[in-house]
């Protein structure tokens, strides 16, 4: 019935109901393909196809488009797997590229094909794969040109490869093996592949060829060949010979040879005669001569008489011979009348002096016998007493080890010429107070030798100090530029310190410049650098980088110098973030850098792509300092930077040795094109002067200057003038970049007459005192500043505040450095302050706030300063 039914259906559903769950669980969604292998780019090498493979997973289909149409499914080779570890369908298809089918594209794109993988959840897409045909064509653009080069002279090969896709790569074959700058830093290759050789060595005569290659081929160019020539030079002056003539006037010659050095593959031999001959007298020498004889003597009782002559008729002189035969000559003077007789008591008397003799000779020999026997006595108890006497000074045993004895002091040659002195007799008598001196005045030599390794560095025209407290100061090393602004309330109220600012020389440091860079200060220590500041310092350095271009061409860096000697970068001028410890102020000769860690600093720079870069240097020219007694005259032509320090330095440095400044510095622009400095005189007056130098100029290599690691560099041309009475010198100096700018020095001056003593001034002009303390460094009165800052710190809704300040003063290049300070109003005057130390008035920054309408502060600073 229905009933029954009903009931039935309602067991049914029942059941069901504990039976079956609510919802039944969906199969996983398939996930979009991923592509596992993209196709990459290819080249087709002549005419050999080109494979482009895909993969993805998980992936129903997968197909290659090219250049927006469907390839064929008949040219797809198609696979298909499982991954094993997500169980999903992995697909790859490989389909094959002809030269004719990307030769018979239209268009200016290039043939491409992209690869289109589907699955339940959609299609994907990968990179295209971009099909070229390969090439390299066989004329290079340019070819490297053989070239002569004297010694140490830069080279620039030059290369431009064939055209050719893929772009060719470029090696460099010195004798056919390949060039590797890693290996030899004289070598540079540039991203235009020329080859640089920074100082021609003899090993560097060569064939140099440009290799370029690609997938298709390689090319190679004409072989360059380098040769590096030595021109010779004089070696010095033999002695003079001896006179030619022996009697009279004669010739004396000295040689020299050109070995120093000689001259290698073509250079030039050297210019001038290889002897000189001058005029020479030689005495002549005369033979003696005898006199006439004297008169005869008395006949004597051997029945002779003599008569004598002397050799002065002439004397001999000047090696001439002496007399020949005898000065005396006797005779018989009796004509053979006089009788000799021998009686028996001359016999007696004869036999007596013989015996008389022998005793005398006995009793002499007996003395001498004696003699020599005291004198060995005496020297043998000597000794023995100087035994005696090294031996007690054995006692002192802390003077000596247990094996040293004392030479004796008689002894001139003593065992070691490294052993200390004798110090025998006095140890016997201050044996312990001289042992414990001696040990006192060991640690005395300890302290001094530290105290001496940090104020080495300390010299006076490079250094200033001064001791320093809340009220702040100034440092400035006079002529330098260089100076260090220590603003009121750095220092914490009650403490001083001794602070310090040293300019480092340059052959006692590490400099900062790395790779292209180049210095572009000195490099200046301030401290003491364990100091706590409370507020930024302001250190000013002088530079020499040119910015007056409308285009940047610097990227400027400021460095630190850390404890063990590296240099680390503190920030890149116009990269700053709010990291940045410092913040520095670019004017066109100097910088002014806020900092609150004191240390050692300098600047250094590289060209900014695409132009180059300029540095700013001075041409001094020096000469002796009248009157000049030498047939030699030199001048001599520093290159240097164009910094008050640098100036300083050569004058400094000319000063020791004699050298005199002919005139004002002259101004050069350097630029980084790696041309060298090339130096050359002229107009000589060839009849009164003559130049010393072989060549027809000098140059200082590109590299040396650009560094600014070698100071000073200059070049000296020698010299020689006709004679002593020559005093007028004129001539003309060129100094020039090669391919870039010069300068001329128009010499007209008497070597004789004594010049007055020529300093110029460094920019700037004024001297300032070097340490000024308290408020007598400032411009500005403190209450001043205070109503000032007081007015401009707080925002304002119109904008007057302290950021329109510092963009009238032009301080506003990274205006969020100031922005985290406790006052950034009270740091703009600081930097304000150290801009203007030269500068006696307030005009520029009255001049500032008129602008921005704060009447309230000019009248302030018209009753209070003196604005």
């Amino acid at each position: 019935s229905l009933s029954t039914c009903l009931c039935v259906c309602t067991v049914r559903n029942c059941i069901l109901a504990d039976v079956l769950p609510d919802s039944f669980p969906s199969a996983p969604a398939e996930p979009l393909p991923e592509f596992l292998l993209e196709p990459e780019d290819a080249f087709i090498v002549k005419n050999r196809p080109v494979q482009l493979r895909c993969r993805a997973s998980p992936a129903t289909q997968i197909y290659f488009k090219c250049n927006g149409e469907w390839v064929n499914q008949n040219d797809h080779v198609t696979r298909e797997s499982l991954d094993q570890i997500t169980g999903l369908v992995v697909r790859e298809v490989d389909i094959s590229v002809s030269r004719t089918q990307v030769e018979e594209l239209f268009g200016l794109e290039d043939y491409w094909c992209q690869c289109v993988a589907w699955s339940s959840a959609g299609t994907t897409k990968s990179n295209r794969a971009y099909v070229r045909i390969a090439y390299l064509k066989k004329n290079f653009e340019q070819e490297p040109l053989g070239r002569e080069v004297r010694l140490e002279q830069e080279v620039l090969l030059q290369c431009r490869p064939p055209e050719g896709m893929p772009t060719a790569e470029v090696d460099w074959l010195k004798n056919e093996d390949v060039i590797d700058p890693s290996q030899d830093s004289n070598f540079l290759i540039t991203i235009d592949h020329d080859l640089i050789i920074k100082q021609a060595r003899l090993s560097d005569t060569a064939n140099y060829t440009c290799v370029a290659r690609n997938v298709v081929a390689k090319r190679r160019s004409s072989t360059a060949t380098l040769i590096v020539y030595v021109s010779g030079g004089w070696s010095s002056w033999t002695e003079w010979s001896e006179c030619n003539a022996q009697c009279g006037r004669g010739w004396q010659r000295r040689t020299r040879s050109c070995t120093n050095p000689t001259p290698l593959n073509g250079g030039a031999f050297c210019e001038g005669p290889p002897f000189q001959r001058v005029t020479c007298t030689t005495l002549c020498p005369v033979d003696g001569g005898w006199t006439e004889w004297a008169k005869w003597s008395a006949c004597g009782t051997e029945c002779t008489h003599w008569r004598s002559r002397e050799c002065q008729a002439p004397p001999p002189k000047n090696g001439g011979k002496h007399c020949s035969g005898s000065m005396m000559e006797s005779k018989n003077c009796t004509e053979g009348l006089c009788a000799r007789s021998t009686s028996p008591n001359q016999f007696i008397c004869m036999g007596i002096a013989v015996y008389a003799g022998l005793v005398g000779a006995l009793l002499l020999c007996v003395i001498l016998v004696l003699c020599v026997g005291v004198l060995a006595y005496r020297r043998r108890c000597r000794h023995l007493h100087g035994d005696i006497t090294d031996s007690s000074s054995a006692l002192t045993a802390a003077f000596h080890p247990g094996n040293y004895k004392p030479p004796r002091q008689d002894n001139p040659h003593p065992l070691h010429t490294s052993a200390p002195p004798d110090l025998t007799a006095t140890a016997g008598a201050f044996r312990g107070p001289l042992f414990s001196l001696h040990l006192k005045s060991v640690g005395t030599v300890g302290r001094e030798r530290e105290y001496h390794s940090h104020t080495l560095s300390r010299e006076p025209s490079l250094s200033t100090s001064a001791t320093l407290g809340s009220l702040g100061g100034r440092l400035t090393i006079p002529n330098t530029g260089v100076s260090l602004l220590v603003p009121p309330g750095t220092i914490p109220q009650g403490k001083f310190y001794e602070m310090y600012l040293i300019i480092s020389k340059w052959d006692k440091t590490t400099l900062p410049s790395e790779g292209s860079q180049t210095v572009l200060s000195p490099v200046v220590s301030c401290g003491p650098s364990s100091m706590l500041l409370n507020r930024p310092v302001v250190l000013t350095l002088p530079h020499c980088a040119q910015l007056d271009t409308p285009t940047p061409d610097w990227t400027l860096t400021l460095k630190s110098q850390t404890h063990q000697g590296a240099w680390e970068e503190v920030l890149t001028v116009g990269d700053e973030t709010l990291s940045s410890p410092c913040y520095l102020q670019l004017e066109e000769e100097c910088c002014h850098i806020l900092m609150e860690h004191l240390g050692t600093y300098g600047l250094v720079g590289q060209s900014c792509p695409p132009q180059p870069a300029c540095k700013r240097l001075q041409l001094a020219l020096f000469a002796p300092r009248a009157p000049c007694l030498s047939l030699d005259y030199s001048l001599r032509i520093y290159c240097i930077h164009d910094t008050p320090h640098a100036l300083k330095e050569v004058l400094d440095l000319e000063r020791s040795l004699g050298g005199v400044l002919l005139e004002d510095p002259k101004p050069l622009l350097f630029k980084d094109s790696y041309h060298n400095l090339r130096l050359s005189i002229h107009d000589i007056p060839h009849t009164h002067w003559r130049s010393k130098l072989l060549a027809k100029y000098q140059e200082i290599p590109f590299y040396h200057i650009w560094s600014g690691s070698q100071r000073p560099l200059h070049c000296t041309f020698s010299l020689e003038r006709g004679s002593l009475a020559v005093s007028q010198l004129t001539c003309k100096i060129c100094v020039r970049q090669v391919e870039g700018e010069g300068q001329i020095f128009q010499l007209h001056t008497d070597i004789q007459e004594t010049l007055p003593p020529h300093s110029p001034l460094p920019s700037g002009g004024t001297c300032l005192p070097s340490s000024q303390v308290g408020s007598y460094a400032f411009r500005l009165p403190e209450s001043i500043r205070q109503k000032i800052c007081a007015s401009l710190d707080a925002p304002s809704a119109r904008g007057c505040d302290w950021r329109l300040l510092a963009r009238s003063l032009g301080f506003d290049r990274y205006l969020n450095y100031f922005a985290t300070k406790p006052s950034p109003t009270g740091v703009l005057l600081d930097l304000w302050e150290a801009c203007h130390q030269g500068d006696a008035d307030l005009v520029s920054l009255a001049t500032a706030l008129e602008e921005m309408g704060k009447s309230e502060v000019l009248v302030v600073m018209t009753t209070d300063g003196d604005c």
